[in-house]
């Protein structure tokens, strides 16, 4: 079971290169080809936000699967046990 810490660091490094993906498409291919006049400060913020949202998305849904996994493996040990 990964902890709650490795969870986090690993959503963290996996969304960094999210971010700078993003941030390079939104700078290059949404603004020319949506005509939208943004700064790059404006981008950098819009980025950011979508960024934060990402990690705590990530974060939620890599916990619950991590109870889920040991919810499962703690209730298949319970039935074997009962089964002796």
């Amino acid at each position: 079971m990964q902890s709650k810490r490795g969870s986090l660091l690993e959503t963290l490094f996996g969304t960094a290169s999210g971010f700078v993906i993003s941030l390079l498409v939104w700078e290059f291919v949404v603004k020319p080809l949506w005509k939208l006049d943004t700064s790059f400060v404006e981008n950098l913020s819009i980025t950011m936000l979508f960024t934060v949202v990402s990690v705590a998305r990530s974060y939620v849904v890599r916990r619950f699967f991590n109870w889920l996994n040991n919810k499962n493996n703690n209730s298949h040990v319970t039935t074997r046990r009962n089964h002796r």
